[in-house]
């Protein structure tokens, strides 16, 4: 397998693992968690919440249309394919073979002669460089900054590719350049400003091409019969449907509503109040929706409320851990969330990757020069959120907040927290989903007590993006996923580097020399052991030091859908995906 040889070997030539090797041999037919004899035709109806104004989903400019980022995979393609029950392993896709010597200083792919885009040109060795080169120059930050550590990418023979990277030290770098690089066609975008928002359908590879758009309002794929990838083994049993629509609604409620009257198939439920209340209809007592929770071996991933660490306010730790001191978990858990969700403790909760222990061994030499440098309760036992007895009347968390607040200089006056000139504490906590509402009203109620001034602003979902985009908020809620293998998606989240980039995703604005180092140590890990001690030490200094307040997550996928559709038995550690859906006729 090829987990960081010298070159491709015979038994799997066409794959690469992030640590050890990969599961399928070269020969494999098909994924475990896909059904192969999956049946073709029919429509998937899905739904999108907001609007949309642009077909570009690669750049900071507009909002991307649902359904068209790589991560779907059934519009734009990458050189190589993501297995779903492996901690991060790829398969050749737009790639036959991949090949990295063991420092993996380069990476070098050989393209298949028969990959083409869908007004059947080919797919050369110029469009993977131009997709490169634009990204890195014109893509969105977090793109440009993975991207910017290839130093060359250069043809190396007919259908073979090449990048060198600044350095070595990244091992994680041939797999974004396989797995997370969307190939465009050179020709299409030549006179097309890449970098401007666009509701001209560009050319890709992928299965299905965009039939129709309604600009805001929703936008129709349409299965290509002449896909060139229809063969492989990444994709059998994959793509079974002949068109996919998606439909926008305003919100989450009036979506729900749409589902339950059937005009549309399948949705995912991330809200387990929603989830407990709201989904004892007919239509699920007759049988003709299912409801499932579908139980993946997923990390939790961070769902939290973000400081915005640029306004002065939130600079100081006793503040930010004074406001967490004020989020009352229990008591929401207890009365608003159905007692759906576990408070989260750590980004990686449900895996090996959350610490366990005080930092020993090879975590403890990562932590150990940054002593002084980060809170001393790095050093001891793991992060643990303040906890209630759910009365509703947190005192002690509450006396404790205080304390913190008044020693960081926040002095009350006229029941008001005000600093040293004067100026009164005030946070607004911004939100696009009305599903949070009640909660960030809630902790509102909690942050009056201590004296901050506290207003939730609802938005909708493009101006909440411009908004994020800009860093014009206090405080705002977010997720920040992860995987069995962390890496350079945690400097896109809280390095330095990302700070201060306009649309990223390191919305607290986290600039922390000893998390810059961890995330470095990420990178670099060379197994298990040495990727768990860096994840670990990394989670550390950020729960530690407050730079977001963690919220809760659940252990299970929420999935509803009419039973006209089919979906496999087999759940992957990442969870079902959209794509291994069928039509069930008759249904």
């Amino acid at each position: 397998m090829l987990a960081g040889s010298a070159s491709v070997t015979a038994a799997s030539e066409n794959a690469i693992a992030m640590l050890g090797t990969t599961k399928y041999a070269a020969d494999f037919s098909h994924f475990d968690y896909v059904n192969p004899d999956a049946p073709k035709g029919g429509s998937l109806r899905l739904h999108a919440i907001g609007s949309f104004d642009s077909l570009n989903p690669y750049i900071v400019k507009g909002k991307p249309a649902a359904g068209l980022h790589h991560g779907f995979g059934i519009y734009f393609e990458t050189l190589a394919k993501r297995s779903r029950d492996e901690p991060f392993s790829l398969y050749g896709l737009l790639a036959e073979t991949i090949e990295t010597p063991p420092d993996r200083a380069w990476v070098e792919f050989t393209l298949r002669a028969e990959a083409q885009f869908s007004d059947g040109s080919p797919v050369t060795v110029d469009d993977v460089i131009f997709s490169w080169e634009t990204l890195k120059a014109k893509g969105s930050p977090n793109a440009r900054a993975t991207w910017a550590r290839v130093v060359k990418a250069a043809e190396t023979a007919p259908r073979r590719v090449r990048f060198t990277f600044v350095d070595n030290r990244d091992r994680e770098l041939p797999m974004l350049i396989a797995g997370f690089m969307p190939i465009l066609s050179k020709a299409w975008w030549q006179g097309r400003t890449f970098d401007a928002t666009t509701l001209e359908p560009p050319l890709a590879s992928g299965p299905y091409t965009i039939q129709s758009v309604d600009p805001g309002r929703g936008l129709s794929f349409a299965r290509n019969p002449d896909y060139w990838g229809a063969g492989l083994a990444v994709n059998r049993g994959q793509y079974n449907f002949d068109d996919i629509r998606f439909d926008y609604f305003r919100d989450s409620a009036v979506a729900l509503e749409a589902f339950k009257a059937g005009d549309y198939d399948f949705r995912f439920e991330g809200d387990a109040a929603r989830w407990a209340t709201q989904y004892d209809i007919p239509a699920a007592q007759t049988g003709a929706v299912e409801l499932d929770v579908l139980h993946t071996g997923l990390p939790s991933g961070l769902s939290a409320l973000a400081f915005n660490l640029r306004r002065k306010k939130f600079s100081d730790v006793r503040v930010r851990e004074a406001l967490s001191l004020a989020f009352d978990f229990e008591w929401l858990n207890k009365t608003l969330l159905h007692g759906g969700y576990t408070r989260t403790r750590s980004m990686f909760s449900g895996s090996d990757m959350a610490p366990d222990n005080p930092p020993l061994g090879a975590e403890l030499a990562l932590l150990d020069p940054w002593r002084g440098k980060v809170p001393d309760a790095v050093f001891g036992p793991p992060y643990a959120p303040p906890a209630t007895n759910g009365s509703g009347r947190p005192r002690a968390n509450l006396k404790r907040a205080a304390e913190l607040l008044s020693a960081a200089g926040w002095r009350v006056e006229n029941d008001a927290r005000v600093d040293e000139a004067g100026n009164t504490f005030r946070i607004e906590i911004t939100i696009r989903r009305p599903s949070n509402e009640r909660i960030a009203l809630a902790y509102g109620r909690n942050l009056k007590r201590l004296g901050v001034a506290t207003s939730v602003r609802l938005v909708e979902s493009a101006q909440f993006q411009g908004l994020i985009d800009s860093y014009d908020f206090d405080m705002v809620f977010g997720f920040w996923g992860v995987t069995l293998s962390p890496g350079n998606e945690q400097q896109n989240y809280w390095s330095a580097q990302t700070a201060g980039q306009p649309g990223g995703r390191n919305w607290a604005g986290v600039a922390d020399p000893a998390v810059d180092a961890m995330i470095t140590a990420l990178g670099e890990a060379r197994d298990r052991a040495e990727l768990v001690a860096a994840a670990r030490a990394l989670d550390r200094i950020l729960m530690w030091n407050h730079y977001v307040m963690p919220l809760y997550h659940d252990a299970g996928q929420r999935i509803a859908y009419w039973t006209r559709i089919g979906r496999p038995e087999t759940v992957p550690v990442y969870g079902l995906r959209l794509e291994t859906l069928w039509a069930r006729p008759g249904k």
